[in-house]
């Protein structure tokens, strides 16, 4: 007699980060993203600009140090916010994006100085939060 084996809990919740409004407002009116890391440096979207321009601007070590806080702040952040450590962190929830964009700056940086292992990590992680990433 064989038992099929199902998940009696379902699977983990979305984790859905609260809003940043001041800090949102702030990027969207083209503050320099400098100037919101330093008034908002829990918001990693405010980190997330800055590894982009950084990255954009061929400052491959800045870019990761940029990405690599607000990448620690997120997940800061998402634990507070109940996640676990896996689980959906769906990237149509726009207060999620800026974590994510950390995450995706942070396995670019890490590929363009050959951590290999990281970039694959990172990379896992983007697919485990939101498959629709996974390219």
């Amino acid at each position: 007699m064989t038992h099929a084996h199902r998940d009696l809990l379902g699977p983990p919740p979305e984790t859905l980060l609260p809003e940043t409004p001041e800090a949102s407002a702030a990027l969207a009116a083209g503050t320099p993203a400098a100037e919101v890391a330093a008034a908002h440096p829990t918001v990693s979207a405010a980190w997330a600009a800055l590894a982009e321009e950084a990255l954009a601007g061929g400052r491959t070590i800045e870019a990761y140090a940029y990405a690599r806080t607000g990448y620690h702040r997120g997940l800061d952040a998402l634990r507070r916010n109940g996640w676990k450590g896996f689980g959906p962190v769906p990237w149509r929830h726009a207060p999620n994006q800026g974590f994510l964009r950390c995450v995706t700056e942070l396995a670019k940086a890490s590929e363009a100085i050959g951590e290999t292992a990281e970039t694959q990590r990172l990379t896992e992680l983007l697919r485990d939060c939101d498959p629709s990433l996974a390219a």
